[in-house]
């Protein structure tokens, strides 16, 4: 093609792309949603995809169905995602296991590149509680009886940010012998040890803190700056005498790349309406999550900063998968 017919064909290009992409967020949606969850059912991922998934069933007039997908720490649900048509119909609802495994998972067959962020919407602090038969009276006792004796912890899977945060706060913090025992994701991981059969628990907080309100697991540390108002009465890391030590993970929804970007804009706002929400935000905050409402490039920041946050936090516990 003659050079001075480059460009007017390059720009009818973009205005034809612009106009399919205004066209498909007009009549999106025209059918029904899947949104994919990361882990199991009644785990952090899953408690805040279902309140979200609802409420933009209502707000969009087409079913969400939730569909959860546990397994290699959040990987088999995020290929399922990015496999998927990227025409918005299907959602990836996961944590911060997906910045995480971007490092630490070296064949998983998928990058963060293959996704688009489309909003993260509530953080919450890493938990560390165990069995109410535990001797350890608090954490002090706990990180004193492991230096004698290795124990085991369950998490809701390998590469999840509790898992992380663990090794980085039970190897070069506090220098005792863990075993970890993953799971598919928090609910199993907690039944666990509300049955006693790992020796401690470290996860997202929303997962266990009915359990420690009923008090079949008692929290002993929380691996935040401050305490959790959902459940005051536990200490953070630092008033345990293990200071500046902050580890957490958010809920946030992804969509394949190449997903029309007037899409990605609309679900966005929407689910930022919901979580605007005072219904949303008290039931976020009621089980210890901080709502968080960002705009989109706001979010594609977090996101991008987490990946090579938690990359350097896994280096330097020297943790990978193939």
């Amino acid at each position: 093609m003659p050079p001075f017919r480059i460009l007017p064909a390059l720009l009818a290009t973009l205005v034809l792309t612009a106009l399919t992409q205004a066209g498909a967020a007009q009549t999106y949606p025209s059918q029904n949603i899947t949104m994919v969850v990361s882990f199991a059912a009644g785990g952090v991922a899953d408690v805040v995809a279902r309140l979200v998934a609802l409420k933009l069933g209502e707000r969009l007039r087409q079913n969400v169905v939730v569909e959860n997908r546990g397994g290699a720490g959040g990987n088999l649900a995020a290929k399922a995602v990015v496999l998927s048509q990227p025409d918005g119909y299907t959602i990836l609802a996961t944590t911060t296991a997906l910045a995480i495994n971007e490092t630490v998972t070296k064949n998983k067959g998928f990058s963060v590149d293959d996704l688009s962020p489309v909003a993260i919407v509530a953080s919450s602090p890493d938990v560390l509680a165990v069995h109410p038969s535990n001797l350890a009276k608090d954490l002090r006792e706990f990180i004193a009886n492991g230096r004698e004796k290795s124990f085991t912890y369950g998490s809701a899977g390998i590469g999840t940010a509790p898992h992380i945060g663990a090794e980085y706060f039970f190897r070069e913090v506090t220098k005792v012998k863990s075993v970890h025992v993953p799971f598919t994701g928090g609910a199993p991981a907690t039944q666990a040890a509300v049955g006693n059969h790992v020796d401690a628990l470290v996860l997202t907080l929303p997962t266990v803190t009915p359990q420690i309100h009923q008090g079949t697991l008692r929290g002993i540390g929380l691996a935040s700056l401050k305490r959790n108002p959902a459940v005051p009465n536990v200490p953070t890391y630092g008033e345990m005498g293990f200071p500046d030590v902050e580890s957490g993970s958010w809920v946030g929804f992804f969509v394949p790349d190449k997903t029309p970007a007037a899409i990605v804009t609309k679900l966005h706002a929407e689910i930022n309406e919901i979580i605007k929400t005072a219904d949303a935000q008290d039931k976020l905050k009621v089980v210890g999550f901080d709502p968080i409402i960002e705009s989109h490039a706001e979010t594609v920041a977090r996101f991008r900063g987490d990946v090579a946050r938690w990359g350097k936090m896994a280096a330097s516990v020297g943790f990978s998968t193939q």
